[in-house]
């Protein structure tokens, strides 16, 4: 049986491109707890890249922010020994491009970084077998219920 990842678990109709189970479109990036790490594989088509054979920056950008938009989601669950996440939108982010990335399987490592009230720092990498071609840093929200991403979970709310 196929392990559930936490979008399907806690977002099933969410329709974020990036990782939105809903989207029929969209990337469909599946984040999976592993011990201290959030972690994902994902595989990009080749429809998805810049020039060659290597991947689009815009893509390596939006399934960096998405898994890490998920690791911080999650994060702030945990800490504040809840059952549901909190919908999570992002404040900034930081892609450092290390080298082309070719499109293949890649591997993607969040962990939360620094938990600061309803804000949470995470950093994650991606990776092409052991090869580290991308990093990110990112700052994710927790957001009040007046704000229009608060339903996000739900889907096109």
């Amino acid at each position: 049986m196929r392990q559930r990842s936490l979008q399907e678990r806690y977002a099933p109709f969410g329709v974020c491109f990036g990782c939105g189970p809903a989207n029929t479109h969209g990337l469909k990036i599946r984040s999976m707890v592993k011990e201290d790490l959030v972690v994902a594989d994902w595989t990009p088509k080749p429809y998805h890249r810049a020039f060659g054979k290597f991947l689009n920056g815009g893509i390596i950008s939006t399934v960096l922010d998405c898994h890490s938009n998920w690791t911080g989601a999650y994060s702030l669950m945990v800490e504040a020994g809840a059952s549901s996440l909190p919908p999570t939108v992002s404040s900034s982010i930081q892609v450092d491009f290390l080298k082309p990335t070719p499109i293949g399987p890649l591997h993607l490592e969040a962990r939360a970084k620094e938990i600061l009230g309803r804000r949470v720092v995470v950093e994650s990498s991606l990776k092409v077998g052991e090869e580290v071609t991308a990093t990110f840093q990112g700052t994710f929200v927790a957001v009040r219920p007046d704000h229009p991403a608060a339903k996000r979970w739900f889907g096109d709310a």
